[in-house]
């Protein structure tokens, strides 16, 4: 079978230890090849909401992910304009990686959503699976979505993941409250916001 890459794409505002187990539990679950980490520019659903620089996040993911050989930063959804669809992100990379097999990686609460997105029934035959991660209080009706979008079901793997209750924004609260925050996050991406005096 060939090979499979993973699509984690995130505002990683910032990086967390949620989001490295998930990505682990994606990379092991679905015996992933490589996972992309695909830090999003200025996500549709958070305009209005003040996002971190993204040379502060790049470098941020870089530092959580320098450990781990099997995972990477693309920047796709950061070098071309705007907008950005995740159908026209997973048509790019499969150019980019021809012959490699694709898994959008997403929450339990996006695949509920799922039928909002732009041509989300284009972006479920353009990859190989849908690795879905399990989200607290975020059922979603199989069978409901696939009359929607017909084909999903048979695309949709579910992944067997820590459910790590620890958001961002919970990470960026302590922060600018001056609780303590350590414990969240890998101790080089923790030293880096301390550095950059982020969140302050």
């Amino acid at each position: 079978m060939a090979s499979l890459i993973g699509i984690f794409g995130g505002t990683f505002d910032p990086p967390h230890l949620g989001h490295l187990a998930l990505a682990t539990a994606a990379r092991d679950g679905m015996e992933l090849g490589r996972v992309l980490w695909m830090p999003t520019l200025a996500p549709p659903h958070k305009q209005g909401q003040e996002i971190t620089p993204i040379e502060h996040r790049l470098a941020m993911v870089a530092l959580a992910v320098k450990d781990e050989p099997s995972f990477e930063i693309s920047r796709l959804e950061i070098d071309r304009p705007a907008p950005h669809y995740a159908v026209d992100t997973v048509r790019i990379l499969a150019k980019q990686y021809p012959g490699a097999g694709l898994v959008y990686l997403m929450g339990a609460d996006s695949l509920r959503d799922l039928p909002t997105w732009h041509r989300a029934a284009d972006l479920v035959s353009a990859v190989d699976f849908l690795g879905v991660m399990g989200r607290p209080g975020a059922p979603s009706d199989l069978s409901a979505l696939e009359t929607l979008i017909p084909g999903l079901r048979s695309r949709v793997r579910y992944v067997e993941a820590p459910l790590l209750d620890i958001a961002a924004s919970q990470v960026r609260a302590r922060a600018a409250a001056g609780h303590p925050f350590e414990a969240l996050l890998p101790a080089a991406v923790y030293e880096y916001i301390l550095t950059h005096h982020l969140y302050q």
